[in-house]
């Protein structure tokens, strides 16, 4: 430009260029590199995981980093993105009417179900988890051979003494939840059974996630 003396401004719009491209490009962190590569590996080895999680195990590894910025990279590499679930989600009723529920505070919606397993001889065996959906805790796992709706009411017993009655429990028609011993000890002590629509997991979200999470880091 000082060759033609022609202003910066000019010779940008002569050639269709903005004139951030003639500026001097910022250097990058001296440990981007190193991160990026990280975070490739840790994507590749756990490919059910997001960005956050993979935050957390950085952490883990000693990185000083937070979540931002590894979703900065993680977009810029091009990895999957999990996609976001809705918040919303449908409750079945006993009386079979269908609402619309978030769970607002700890107590509000609590969720199980069974996830079954085998041991290293090939026997089955079944977890039962129990999930509160605002805290995402697990609250409790009762790892069995065998589990029936009797053993249900037994680890509801127990939560509801410790932790007190939540307004719903929800669950999926599996014939344990369904049973009408199990629905009528529910509602007796003050809380309120709620149903997924039949062959809808998804509508059971944060229990499913839950499971998924422990099959991936426990089972598999």
């Amino acid at each position: 430009m000082a060759k033609f003396s022609v202003s910066e401004r000019f010779a940008c719009k002569v050639l269709g260029q903005h004139r951030s491209t003639q500026r001097k490009k910022p250097r990058g962190r001296p440990d981007e590199e190193a991160l990026t590569a990280d975070i490739i590996r840790l994507a590749s080895r756990y490919g059910r995981y997001g960005y956050r999680r993979v935050t957390a195990m950085l952490r883990s590894e000693g990185w000083t980093v937070n979540a931002k910025r590894v979703e900065r990279i993680w977009r810029r590499e091009g990895l999957k993105v999990p996609q976001k679930q809705p918040k919303k989600g449908r409750l079945w009723l006993n009386d079979g009417s269908c609402i619309r529920l978030r769970p607002e505070h700890p107590n509000h919606v609590w969720s199980y179900d069974f996830v079954e397993g085998r041991t290293h001889n090939g026997r089955k065996f079944r977890m039962l988890n129990i999930i509160d959906e605002f805290t995402r805790e697990c609250l409790a796992i009762r790892v069995g051979r065998k589990l029936n709706s009797t053993d249900v009411i037994d680890v509801l017993s127990d939560l509801f003494i410790l932790r007190g009655v939540p307004a719903h429990v929800r669950s999926d028609n599996g014939p344990e939840f369904i049973a009408k011993a199990v629905r009528e000890w529910i509602v007796a002590v003050g809380a309120k059974t709620a149903f997924i629509e039949p062959g809808s997991p998804w509508e059971n979200g944060y229990c499913e996630s839950f499971n998924s999470k422990l099959r991936d880091e426990l089972l598999n």
